[in-house]
Order: C-alpha cells, then sequence, then structure tokens
C-alpha cells in the first residue's frame, strides 16, 4: 500500500465543495428514477447538471470510459454502462456519480429502488445503507482502515448477504483513486492508522448470494457470478480529530 496523502485545509475546502455538488446531483437523478425511463436518460441528465454545477464528469475519460455516470441495475454490482434498458417496476439501480471541482474529486453513490420493490430488496438497501453508516462511524483518527471494512462485513454477514472482495473503496483527492484501498472485509486494528485531513471514498457492495463477481464482455459491467442482486453505496469521508465529517451528504441544493 502505497503513501495515504494528508490534505491541507485549502484541499479540504475545495474537496467540501466538490462534495457537494455530487450530492446534489445524486439527489437529483434519484429523483428521475422511476419505471419507463432508460439509464441513458440519466446518465446524459447527469453529465448536464454537473457541467451546470461548474463541475466536470470525472468518470469520462477515465480508462477509456465515455460516461458521466455508472448505472448498474439489479445483478450489476458496479460500473454498469448507461444505454437503452428501460427501467422496470421492481428492479433496483446502483447510481453512482463522480465530479471534478478546481482540480478536486468528489464520489457518491446509492441504489434505488424503481417503483415497488419486494421486501428482500428492501431490506438489501436498509442493510446496505447502514452498512455505510456503521462504516462511516468508524473514520477517526487514531483508528484502523480494518475497522471500517470490519463494520461493513459484520452487517452484511449478520443479515445473511455477503460482501463483494474484489473491488475496493479508494483514497480521494486530486484523483478519483488514491490510496489506500478499503477492502469491505477484514478485522478491527488491522491495516494503515487514520489521521486526520486523510479523505476515503467508502462504498460497501452487498450482494444477496454469494460474494464473487464476473465483468462482463463489454470490459466494464460487474455482475454477481450467480446472477442475484446487489447493492451498492458510496460516501466521501474526511478524518478529523473528532467526528467523521462526510463530504457527500446532501446539506443544501447547489
Amino acid at each position: 500500500m502505497g503513501i495515504i496523502k494528508i490534505k491541507s485545509e485549502e484541499e479540504i475546502k475545495l474537496m467540501r465543495m466538490a462534495g457537494a455538488i455530487v450530492a446534489s446531483v445524486l439527489d437529483e437523478l434519484g429523483r428521475m428514477v422511476k419505471p419507463g425511463i432508460s439509464t441513458l436518460e440519466i446518465d446524459q441528465a447527469g453529465e448536464k447538471l454537473i457541467r451546470s454545477k461548474g463541475a466536470d464528469p470525472v468518470f469520462i475519460g477515465y480508462r477509456g470510459y465515455r460516461n458521466a455516470t455508472c448505472l448498474s441495475v439489479n445483478e450489476e454490482v458496479v460500473h454498469g454502462i448507461p444505454g437503452n434498458r428501460i427501467l422496470r417496476e421492481g428492479d433496483i439501480i446502483g447510481v453512482d456519480v463522480g465530479v471534478k471541482y478546481n482540480g478536486y474529486c468528489g464520489d457518491t453513490a446509492a441504489t434505488f429502488p424503481v417503483g415497488k420493490i419486494p421486501g428482500k430488496l428492501t431490506k438489501l438497501l436498509r442493510v446496505g445503507k447502514e452498512a455505510l453508516r456503521l462504516a462511516i462511524r468508524q473514520v477517526r483518527a487514531g483508528k484502523h482502515l480494518g475497522d471500517i471494512s470490519q463494520a461493513i462485513q459484520q452487517q452484511a454477514e449478520k443479515n445473511g448477504y455477503s460482501v463483494v472482495r474484489d473491488l475496493y473503496g479508494h483514497g480521494i483527492g486530486r484523483d478519483l483513486h488514491e490510496d489506500p484501498l478499503i477492502p469491505n472485509y477484514g478485522k478491527a486494528g488491522e491495516g494503515p492508522e487514520l489521521k486526520p485531513g486523510m479523505v476515503l471514498a467508502i462504498e460497501p457492495m452487498i450482494n444477496l448470494g454469494g460474494w464473487k463477481i464476473r465483468t462482463m464482455m463489454d470490459g466494464w459491467t460487474v455482475i454477481t457470478e450467480d446472477s442475484q442482486y446487489s447493492c451498492h453505496f458510496e460516501h466521501t469521508v474526511l478524518v478529523t480529530e473528532s467526528e467523521p465529517e462526510v463530504l457527500t451528504w446532501l446539506k443544501t441544493k447547489m
């Protein structure tokens, strides 16, 4: 694992701005999710919103990716490519948005129900949100990366779900992906110690079935190997001297 960058006060100010923008975009895209809309329509709205707020869609051009958002439906875990797929009642969709503003990145995601969904999926989404909340509570100076990972794993597994083991959360700053990698499983007390000024993108990926995944022929879309549904939630979080600061909470409309 490489060096984990400590952000200056000035850098943190810029990351707060990026976080506020990406939070407002995710909120507005979540409101668009309904039966009958295509994933491409959501993506196009996302790009327009990002640019209207003075930011750039950081996903566009990232390792050759062409869209402003990743939109992952049902058994798609992450990195779903927007297209002509029409959302149907009972689907779930993970919406992942990233921006760059004045040189700094913000990254956030949530999984939304499409209309009325089965109870087992309502529970999956609830557990995913709770896993992220519990993980954020571990983001404190003096704690370790493993404390975050264990919080996610425990919450998923005690509810009978599995965590994706081959994809990770990550550090974030000038680059979308910085050190450290943040597994969604692990042991408390292990890994690097958290220090004020570190900024982490924490992103539980939780499956109804087994943890194994595979990448589809498009080179991007990751699906569960057993075709069971999956959820994904993400926040960008700052380590401070006291309480964790979530930079991608929706605070006010941008």
